[in-house]
């Protein structure tokens, strides 16, 4: 029993480690939820873009998403993505094998929310992975380094 208890004591003093947060291959990533139906979508506009337009669309800064049907599904015609621990909503005007093939652009930090830092990879054709992560990140050179 002392021995876990000491055990328990070091781990608990050893130093946070940094490290750089890698950015996953999208050849690995896999849809996990389905994309929606038309019937979803038209059920979908008709609440969000309904009476209570004004005061939904301000999400959006130009405002547009209730103007048409396309603009609308240009928001909201997405499934959820894993990649290892990321995760993102990817457009279902894509397929599949457009998403996989994916190039890594870049690599940035979105705004913290609470205790989370998200990690945010993005891809061309508009795809983005997010890591979320109770951790302290910081941007050097390009890259994500977070410590926990």
């Amino acid at each position: 029993m002392i021995r876990y208890a000491f055990t328990f004591c070091c781990l608990l003093s050893l130093p946070a480690l940094a490290g750089e947060v890698a950015c996953p291959d999208m050849a690995t990533a896999v849809q996990v939820g389905d994309c929606p139906s038309e019937a979803e979508l038209k059920w979908g506009f008709d609440g969000y873009c309904g009476d209570n337009a004004r005061i939904y669309d301000k999400s959006n800064p130009d405002g547009d998403t209730c103007v048409s049907m396309d603009n609308y599904k240009k928001l909201k015609n997405v499934a959820l993505w894993e990649a290892g621990e990321f995760q993102g909503y990817l457009h279902c005007s894509r397929s599949a094998e457009q998403h996989k093939s994916a190039k890594l652009q870049s690599v940035g930090l979105a705004p913290r929310q609470g205790r989370i830092n998200r990690v945010v990879c993005s891809y061309d054709g508009g795809d983005d992975m997010t890591l979320r992560i109770r951790a302290d990140c910081k941007m050097e050179g390009g890259k994500a380094i977070c410590a926990e």
